[in-house]
């Protein structure tokens, strides 16, 4: 279990994700309007549970860990709003994978 400077601490197999700025233009140079901008699918691990719990008690450890850049579905986590930062509050198996 780990977690950073915040006021909570995931449960278990949960994970807490701080969404990463999205590029400002397009490939070609446009400039996206903040309002047609989608929310980023990618984040880095503030914080981490101690892990999943299996079904004859014992504790399988993250494959995750603070700092991790990630990427993540467009719908997964549960929005968090912590000491004035947005936040997404998901389950591992949310995560689709690790930039290395």
């Amino acid at each position: 279990m780990a977690r950073a400077d915040l006021n909570v601490r995931p449960l278990h197999d949960r994970i807490l994700v701080r969404r990463m700025a999205e590029e400002e233009k397009t490939a070609g140079g446009i400039i996206i309007h903040d309002s047609a901008k989608e929310k980023p699918q990618r984040g880095e691990i503030v914080a981490t549970g101690k892990g999943r719990v299996t079904e004859d008690g014992k504790i399988l450890p993250l494959e995750v860990k603070i700092g991790d850049k990630v990427l993540f579905s467009k719908y997964s986590g549960t929005e968090l709003k912590l000491d004035g930062a947005e936040y997404l509050m998901m389950r591992e198996e949310d995560i689709l994978g690790v930039f290395n």
